[in-house]
């Protein structure tokens, strides 16, 4: 449930008379669904939708991913709030045209990049996102991924399989386990933070790089901040969390794979971008350097990838983010901040137009 206590008013209902806990008066505000209509039943679980309606004047059977259709233009012109998720088209300057009276976008996924608009810092409308709740998952999915790697699981699986008889795994394994391996973390962002907070219980030495976080901070986290060049030639796992943005364009290229120790893993559940993916695979089909992916470029690749079949390779199609029942954390974030707004409280997890260039 929400923090209901009193709070510096947030733009729009807080205009309302206030009571005399310094909340104002909870009001129903109208709410219009914007997602693919596909994602509502998946997102919405009954307790939340019955939340929702609760909170606020809102049509659950009226989703909509065209805001141009006769019922979705109906819709927007009362709406004061959309709760969006995946799917939700453009927030433009024609589109909020004709929804006079929104003042906040509720976004129950991760980034608002592809539907917050600059016409939406222009008219002042609120935003927050569930980015923070998206996050757990890839987190955890990136911790699975890193122990996983250095326990060698993919080759163990493999040479058991290949073998299936008594052999010295001892021997022939040397060099696996955890116990002081060396793993690398590129980008202080939410998940790189909960990767490395996950990660501070093992006996691992952990490396950051992130050029806006100092040493001190590094420490804090448990980590040492490196120089990407020093991390990745140290590391025996590398894994990317940083924003797409053009400064991050193959951060990770041709150069830097090459530094990466015989036998390393490198994990990407950020944006394909950010790694050349043409030399990765070339280091993977030597079998020098292991992958685990969860993005490429493209999404989907063609069935023709090398990177299907490698045997030093887990491919995942761009789901270490909230997948099934995780849905619903981010649907209830979205309640949670739909409460919020509707007794005056600003929003406990806010977006403005200076979080989009640090996003993914």
């Amino acid at each position: 449930m929400p923090d209901l206590q009193p709070a510096p008013p947030a733009a729009g209902p807080a205009s309302a008379s206030r009571t005399a806990s310094g909340a104002a008066p909870a009001r129903r505000p109208r709410v219009l669904l914007a997602m693919q209509p596909d994602i509502a039943p998946r997102l919405l679980d009954a307790d939340t939708l019955a939340r929702l309606t609760a909170l606020a004047d809102l049509d659950p059977a009226l989703v909509v991913d065209d805001f141009s259709t006769p019922a979705a233009a109906a819709a927007l012109r009362e709406a004061e709030v959309i709760v969006s998720c995946w799917g939700c088209p453009p927030l433009d300057a024609t589109v909020l045209a004709a929804a006079p009276r929104l003042r906040a976008v509720i976004h129950a996924a991760g980034s608002v990049k592809h539907h917050i608009t600059e016409a939406c810092w222009e008219r002042g409308i609120e935003v927050t996102s569930a980015a923070w709740a998206n996050a757990l998952p890839v987190a955890e999915y990136t911790v699975a991924a890193v122990l996983s790697a250095n326990k060698r699981l993919l080759q163990l699986r493999s040479d058991y399989r290949r073998l299936r008889a008594p052999h010295d795994w001892q021997a022939g394994y040397a060099g696996a386990g955890n116990y002081r391996r060396t793993v690398g973390i590129v980008g202080a962002s939410r998940i790189g933070r909960r990767v490395l907070d996950l990660l501070r219980p093992y006996d691992l030495h952990l490396l950051l790089h992130d050029p806006y976080v100092d040493a001190a901070e590094a420490a804090l986290l448990g980590a040492r901040s490196v120089p990407l060049d020093e991390l990745c030639a140290a590391a025996d796992v590398v894994s990317v969390h940083a924003p797409e943005l053009p400064a991050t364009h193959h951060m990770i290229d041709a150069r830097r794979l090459a530094l990466m120790p015989d036998g390393a893993t490198l994990v990407n559940t950020s944006r394909g971008s950010l790694i050349d993916q043409d030399a990765l695979v070339a280091e993977l089909t030597t079998g020098r350097l292991n992958a685990v992916l969860d993005v490429t470029v493209p999404e989907v690749l063609p069935p023709d990838s090398p990177l299907y079949d490698l045997p030093n390779v887990v491919l995942t199609p761009h789901v270490a983010g909230s997948l099934g029942g995780e849905l619903h954390r981010m649907a209830a974030a979205a309640a949670d901040e739909l409460a919020r707004w509707t007794v005056g409280l600003p929003f406990a997890h806010p977006v403005g137009p200076g979080d989009i260039d640090r996003s993914a």
